[in-house]
């Protein structure tokens, strides 16, 4: 459920709200009770893939997955890389 981030435009008070993407708006202030209460884009809610496809990082396994032989993560032999590791 995405976050929102509320702001009245009377007494300036700030608050954030998990909503539905399709409920209405909130209006009224809890703090003034006027209806200035306006509401803007918020942090959301992140998504997270986890399984043995998906990495954290999406680079790959970590050091203890790659290959051990190679110069570098491209995994080609030292004469075979341009890299002067």
């Amino acid at each position: 459920m995405p976050t929102y981030d509320y702001r009245c435009q009377k007494c300036g008070h700030a608050l954030e709200v998990s909503q539905k993407i399709t409920d209405a708006p909130i209006e009224l202030c809890p703090v003034c009770d006027s209806l200035s209460l306006r509401r803007g884009p918020g942090g959301g809610s992140g998504i997270q893939f986890k399984g043995k496809d998906f990495y954290y990082n999406d680079y790959g396994p970590g050091k203890e997955h790659q290959k051990k032989e190679g110069c570098c993560p491209c995994g080609k032999p030292e004469s075979g890389c341009g890299s002067s590791a």
